[in-house]
């Protein structure tokens, strides 16, 4: 059966003395019915997925409100001019979040990882790092596996819907899914990808869900970037022997209460927060005017 909880998942890695990511995938098995093989070449193909998505990504394409798109390209541009505080990995890592939500928005093919919402997070820290060839196929789905395995937990204690949740249980798993992959992917120990886990979330929780004109995209695609930048320090944390002292699942139990005591104008309705500014009034009587247009 899948994991309630994080400390199941650590407990059944000390008693074995297999790797995390074979604890999870063990679990997925029993769970799903399929072989090892199956299992691993679905993996495979969701990676070679998310692969196609970044590859596929074109500066020149708008979301059909027009309010998403292009900005990867200027980020990677920007980069490239050393005009950016960031460079190298870091640099890569924002523009690869911004990819991969864009193409989300633009109606393009994406992995929901968790959610489409939040679909940028993993692939921009995993990409870069392939791409330079410090990780290879086998360990990014590996890596993927533990992703997987705490986003179980998170939607089995709590929800990873906005909807439901706020956009803490979309971006905010998603970080801390993406936390606990690079602190694996840089063989982290399994307590330590659950402190990289439980820091990245909480430094996500009560994250609101608030899309202007109800589309996922603004904020939702900047703050993928977010997601990623949060779970690279959460990661780096952890293997530095940082802790958060808050237990994983004590931290995904938190985030379902403060979700559960969101006002519903800050889950997704397209109300509150950013939704109802006087800004985001305007962009949503303007998109809804473009689409009921004939």
């Amino acid at each position: 059966m899948a994991f309630s909880s994080v400390s199941s998942m650590l407990d059944a890695c000390k008693q074995s003395g297999r790797p995390l990511y074979e604890v999870i995938l063990e679990s997925d098995l029993a769970e799903s019915g399929l072989t090892r093989a199956e299992s691993e070449a679905e993996m495979r193909r969701l990676w070679g997925v998310i692969c196609a998505t970044s590859a596929g990504y074109c500066g020149a394409d708008r979301s059909m409100s027009g309010y998403a798109g292009g900005d990867a390209a200027k980020v990677a541009q920007a980069a490239g001019e050393g005009r950016l505080y960031a460079d190298g990995y870091f640099a890569e890592v924002i523009a690869e979040a911004l990819k991969t939500a864009e193409c989300n928005a633009c109606m393009k093919r994406i992995v929901a990882a968790p959610t489409a919402g939040s679909c940028g997070v993993l692939p921009a820290v995993l990409l870069p790092l392939f791409r330079a060839g410090r990780a290879d196929e086998d360990a990014v789905c590996r890596a993927l596996y533990v992703a997987a395995g705490f986003g179980q937990v998170v939607a089995a204690r709590a929800t990873l819907a906005g909807a439901e949740g706020g956009c803490q249980a979309e971006v905010g798993a998603a970080s801390a899914m993406a936390a606990a992959a690079l602190t694996v992917l840089k063989n982290g120990t399994p307590e330590q990808a659950a402190e990289a886990f439980a820091m990245a979330l909480t430094n996500l929780e009560g994250l609101v869900c608030d899309p202007v004109a109800g589309l996922v995209e603004i904020p939702c695609v900047k703050r993928n970037v977010i997601g990623a930048m949060n779970a690279v320090s959460a990661a780096d944390m952890a293997l530095a022997g940082v802790v958060g002292h808050i237990p994983a699942d004590e931290v995904i139990d938190a985030m379902a209460e403060v979700g559960n005591a969101m006002s519903h104008e800050l889950r997704e309705t397209g109300i509150g927060g950013l939704a109802g500014t006087p800004t985001g009034c305007k962009i949503r009587d303007a998109v809804t005017r473009g689409f009921d247009t004939p």
